[in-house]
Formats: C-alpha cells, structure tokens, sequence
C-alpha cells in the first residue's frame, strides 16, 4: 500500500510540473525559469503554495495574495497525472516497461491540455517524446525495427488524412502520431488511430449534443490521439487478442 501512495505522490509531483509546461511553454517561456508567479499579480510563490491539491484546497482555489481565483485546471492536471501513474504502476508493477509507460504519459498530457487551449502542439514536445522514444527504447519490448516503421506509417496515415481533409487535422497531429509510432510499434500504432478515430467520434457527437460545440467549431484532435495512444499502450496486446479470437480465430 505504501509504494502505491508513494506513486501517487510522486504523480502529483510531476503533474506540477506538467501545469508549469502547459501554462509557458505555448507563451515561449523557459520551464525552467524563473520560479513559479502568480499569473495575474505576479508574486513569487512560496514552497507551501506550490503544494500540489493541498494548496489549492488551502487557499480555497484563490491566490493568497490577490485572491484571483486559481484556475482548475492545475490540480485536475496534478490529480490526473498522479491517478495515471498509480495506474501504470498498478499494470506494470516496477519494471522497465513503467518507466516507458511513464515517460510516454508525461509527454501525452501537456499535449492533450496545450492542444485543448490553444489549439496547438508544439513541435518540441513531439520533439522530446521521440528522443526519449529513442534513449529508453532497449527498456521497451517493441524492436527498433518495429518502432521506425510505428513511425514511418502512422505519420504517413496521418499525413494523407492531413492532406484529404485540407486542414481538418495539423502538422502536429501529424508529427505526433509518428512520435506515439516509436513507442507502439506498427500494430499497436494502428489499433491507436482506430481508438482515437472512435472515441474522437463519439467525443465529438457528445459535445454537439449538449451544445457544448456547434458543428462548424474546431474541436482539437490531439487529445483524443494521446487517449488512443494510450490505450494502446497499456492494453493494445489484450485488445488484439480478444479481437482475432472472437471476429478471426
């Protein structure tokens, strides 16, 4: 139970630093520097207000120093965040495969929040991702064999659905499909386009039907790219099999 809780922990750590990533990098600040600000009246941050969940419960959502209310996205990114590693380390147990799993969560989620803001993906997260892609690539079970050609096909895929639906999907949807690619391998790339064109779909009639978006409004694709990523990852050798079982076997 402790190394659970110490997961969780660990989770909510990164996920603040996830919120640090979500909030500078589409303003081209460093991530790095300087410390933490209120974004409205500019005061630096003390340690027991960079707390994560606890501060913000704390402080009642507000800034301590202008009571500005504190936007929800920062502890539902860090909850989120702790909840998803929990989960992996649930499935993978402390192994190699959770650190991959790990990294590549931590690159999917500032995307999915950057992408939902501000409509983009920027480049150096993909960037990243395929470079951390490449570095702890004998850690994985997928070949480099395997993972180039994840990368060469899905980006190919996205590329031609790029070109067909004249901007209905961007150059980073495109670039991030072929970073997912180098860790899932050419099967497990394509059971996650599927995913992401179903739940994409279905995402997107919901948020029609309760007027949440008009039919004409751009709704972004990456979020629903990194849950089919995602879901690939961790259960795509189940889904496949059940799959070839009932509909092939």
């Amino acid at each position: 139970m402790m190394d659970y809780f110490t997961m969780f922990v660990f989770g909510l750590l990164i996920g603040s630093f996830m919120n640090v990533i979500i909030y500078r990098l589409p303003l081209g600040y460093s991530v790095v520097y300087p410390a933490s600000r209120c974004p409205h009246c500019q005061h630096r941050l003390a340690w027991f207000e960079l707390i994560p969940l606890l501060s913000y419960m704390l402080q009642l959502g507000k800034c301590r120093h202008c009571r500005v209310p504190i936007s929800f996205r920062y502890p539902m990114v860090e909850f989120l965040t702790a909840l998803i590693y929990l989960l992996c380390y649930i499935h993978y147990g402390l192994s190699s495969m959770l650190l991959v799993a790990l990294v590549f969560v931590s690159v999917l989620l500032p995307i999915v929040f950057i992408d939902l803001q501000h409509q983009i993906i920027p480049d150096i997260l993909n960037i990243t991702g395929a470079t951390f892609a490449f570095l702890i690539l004998p850690l994985s079970d997928v070949s480099l064999l395997n993972s180039l050609t994840g990368a060469l096909l899905g980006g190919a895929i996205m590329l031609i659905i790029a070109i067909i639906s004249r901007g209905g999907m961007g150059g980073g949807d495109v670039k991030m499909v072929a970073m997912m690619g180098l860790f899932l391998g050419w099967k497990l790339t394509l059971l996650a386009l599927f995913l992401s064109f179903v739940i994409g779909g279905l995402g997107s009639l919901l948020l029609i039907l309760f007027r949440i978006k008009k039919r004409k409004d751009f709704i972004p694709f990456g979020p629903f790219l990194a849950i089919g990523g995602f879901t690939a990852y961790v259960f795509g050798t189940e889904i496949l099999t059940w799959y070839f079982k009932a509909f092939i076997g």
